[in-house]
């Protein structure tokens, strides 16, 4: 018995086992061949039938006119309505003129030199004219300068500080000129035309001269013997 049992096993064949290694088999060309063939025609089909069918508006289609049992609402306007309309005007306003060009005037500078080279040329100028020849008379011009200083209240002591001080100055000529200085007169005024202020005859009337001197005297120093004590020492008043 169990020798026929191992002879039926063995005469029944094992069943083939894959190995582990070994390769799976692969479609046939033809087969993928079929598959490509029938998605192209799928894909075709689709595009050459209508693919809005059955999503467009029905042209059946009307608005309903009850809602919900209820009759829809209707708005009627009354009346007549104007739907035309105008434009208004408008004024064409000038453009506003230009502004006025800005002067810029030109910086003057307070220049010490520069003022002072000006003084300089003024001077030059009114020396620089010729002055009318004057026969001056001492004398009478001291006679006018004795009678002016006692009009002030000074004394004699004083006439006598203003001989000394004008002898030094210009000997008392009415046209003394100092050729270095350009001062001119009996009192050496400088420049000459300061006179001016005394009198238009100031280049050649002696009592012009004296009265300009005599207040030029006053201002800066009080008394003729004040002036003339400033000359002693300083060698001008």
């Amino acid at each position: 018995m169990g020798r026929h049992i191992a002879q039926i096993e063995s005469s029944v064949p094992a069943p083939k086992v894959r190995r582990a290694f070994e390769r799976p088999r692969s479609r046939s060309p033809f087969t993928l061949f079929i598959f490509a063939f029938t998605a192209a025609v799928g894909f075709v089909a689709v595009n050459v039938v209508d693919p809005y069918s059955g999503a467009t508006a029905s042209p059946y289609f009307q608005v309903a006119e009850r809602y919900d049992g209820k009759a829809t609402q209707k708005l009627a306007v009354a009346g007549a309505y104007d739907t035309s309309f105008t434009r208004d005007g408008y004024t064409v306003i000038a453009p506003p003129p230009p502004p006025p060009p800005v002067v810029v005037e030109p910086v003057v500078k307070d220049d010490k030199k520069a003022t002072e080279a000006k003084k300089a040329t003024e001077v030059k100028k009114a020396t620089s004219a010729p002055l009318p020849v004057v026969k001056a008379d001492p004398g009478s011009a001291q006679a006018i300068a004795h009678d002016m200083v006692l009009a002030r209240g000074w004394g004699e002591d004083q006439f006598s500080c203003l001989v000394s001080l004008w002898n030094k100055e210009s000997g008392w000529r009415v046209n003394a000129s100092n050729k270095s200085s350009g001062a001119y007169g009996i009192p050496q005024a400088l420049p000459g035309s300061k006179m001016g202020s005394a009198g238009s005859d100031w280049a050649t009337n002696p009592a012009t001269q004296i009265t300009w001197g005599l207040g030029y005297i006053s201002g800066r120093y009080g008394t003729p013997c004040g002036a003339w004590s400033h000359s002693q020492a300083k060698g001008w008043y």
